[in-house]
């Protein structure tokens, strides 16, 4: 493929691809690939992997810092460390923490490696070892030796439950991670009771403590539910029927209910046999959407009926009434070009169809009557939705996702839903953010009393800052950038852990 003029904006799993006119790919010489390294979009720009881990302490702040503001961002994202064997996708390098912690007004900086088994074989090895999951057939010789023919990254997302930061994929087990430190402690399996794949989109109930998560397959069951309690421990596990293997992402969850998402696009290894991407989009097959009581069994599941669609990230559920109502940023189709190699795909497949861009989208599922309603809260293309994760499972007002404006800038979009209404924050031109992560004030007064958090990268001098926005004057300038020492890559998913939570870390 040639370097042409976009740049590819995404989440653990959400695509947003923005065209910018006419420009080159850039990147800061610091950073540019070494020869070996192919020309993959995935690999260019700010995607392009970091190989330095570094300790930075008394980090530049352009603003000021909020006094009050204590602890740490950590965001996950692929950072390869060896070039690829043959192909790449972004979804599949290793797993690099980005760490900014933040005290008394001032903040550090490091980066880590998630050393999974897979880093430390390639490590090892001095090269790649893993083929490419999306885009090429099984290693049949690895099978054959009795090693795993893919990569498992841990590269997607973190979470903080019972005292540990646990880094996400969704292809196997979690890994601990220590903080401040972000160094690998190893893969975690609650004692060895975790027996499925741990989604990379957990929820963590504020108001049990309990975690709530499920797990899919490519063999049955396509997908469990499992419950962990607020010390730990998992105590209960479920299947959950549906027809065939497909890429669930993500699902929600409310105060009395999990809804899980059984949306077309399918995985199937014949057809990557044929010379086709092994994950397509299939809107023929319909879309459903399933809930289920939160301490329910596998049988207790009641579908609803969907228009056709995908959803790579949810934003909130509620119970309301006799409804329950889904907040999520929806597309009518996925490009199977994504999943394809570059040299395969079409002419114009690596641009964006109005159709695909994921809007913020509201669905009302009626429990008594089997009945759904849908309908778009907005038609500007934005994913990455977070909210005030205090009152996750409940009716919020606000929320909050990252949008793009045609390749010139990035911009975080905060939502009011109680005036049916949205507030831009721009980044300002060439500047490209990702999720925007809510950090409450402690003692706060209200659901959007504090700020966000995000990574920004300038493409005008190659580097990179955290920026602190006050989610209450949300078109003004960040109160704080925080500069970064190094370029930090763009990335997938974050989280902040409070001063007071790092303190109980175990």
């Amino acid at each position: 493929m040639n370097r042409r003029d976009f740049l590819i904006h995404a989440t653990s799993a959400s695509v947003v691809l923005a065209l910018t006119k006419g420009r080159p790919l850039t990147w800061a010489a610091e950073s540019k690939p070494e020869t070996d390294w192919p020309p993959n979009p995935f690999l260019q720009g700010n995607f392009a992997p970091v190989h330095e881990e570094i300790t930075a302490d008394n980090l530049t702040v352009i603003g000021k810092l909020p006094p009050e503001m204590d602890g740490m961002y950590v965001r996950n994202g692929p950072n390869p460390q060896f070039p690829p064997i043959k192909s790449y996708h972004w979804f599949e390098g290793d797993g690099m923490l980005h760490g900014v912690r933040v005290q008394r007004g001032r903040a550090s900086y490091r980066n880590r490696y998630i050393r999974t088994a897979g880093w430390k074989e390639e490590h090892e090895a001095g090269k790649a070892v893993y083929g490419s999951f999306f885009l090429e057939p099984p290693d049949l010789e690895r099978i054959r030796a009795g090693k795993p023919p893919y990569k498992h990254t841990a590269n997607t997302a973190v979470v903080w439950h019972d005292g540990r930061l646990l880094a996400l994929t969704e292809a196997t087990e979690p890994y601990e991670i220590k903080v401040p430190s972000l160094d690998t402690v190893g893969p975690y399996t609650y004692g060895g009771r975790l027996k499925h794949r741990f989604t990379a989109h957990p929820k963590v109930d504020p108001v049990t403590g309990e975690v709530l998560f499920f797990g899919y397959a490519l063999s049955k069951p396509y997908v469990q539910y499992s419950v962990i309690d607020a010390q730990g421990q998992i105590t209960r596990t479920t299947p959950i029927d549906i027809p065939r293997p497909i890429m669930m992402h993500d699902f929600a969850v409310t105060a009395r209910h999990s809804l899980f998402m059984d949306l077309p696009l399918t995985f199937n290894f014949e057809r990557m046999q044929r010379g086709e991407p092994m994950l397509k989009f299939e809107p023929e097959l319909g879309a459903r959407f399933g809930i289920l009581p939160r301490y329910g069994t596998g049988q207790d599941i009641k579908w609803f009926e969907g228009s056709p669609c995908y959803v790579l990230h949810t934003l909130n559920a509620y119970d309301d009434g006799d409804e329950v109502v889904l907040l999520a940023c929806r597309t009518k189709e996925f490009p199977a070009s994504f999943f394809m190699p570059p040299g395969k795909r079409p002419a114009g497949g690596d641009g964006i169809r109005k159709e695909f861009a994921p809007v913020m989208y509201r669905w009302r599922f009626n429990l008594k009557t089997g009945t759904t309603r849908e309908e778009a809260v907005d038609e500007a293309p934005s994913d990455f939705p977070r909210i005030n994760e205090g009152l996750m499972g409940s009716q919020t007002r606000y929320g909050y996702t990252a949008g793009f404006v045609k390749g010139e800038s990035g911009e975080l979009i905060k939502y009011d839903y109680e005036k049916s209404s949205a507030e831009r924050h721009m980044h300002g031109k060439g500047r490209f953010g990702g999720e925007g992560v809510f950090v409450p004030r402690s003692n706060a007064k209200a659901e959007d009393d504090g700020w966000l958090v995000t990574y920004v990268y300038d493409q005008g001098d190659g580097k990179s800052e955290m920026v602190v926005i006050d989610a209450r004057d949300f078109r003004g300038p960040p109160v704080a950038r925080v500069l970064i020492p190094a370029r930090v890559p763009y990335g997938f998913h974050g989280a902040w852990i409070a001063g007071e939570t790092l303190a109980k870390q175990r």
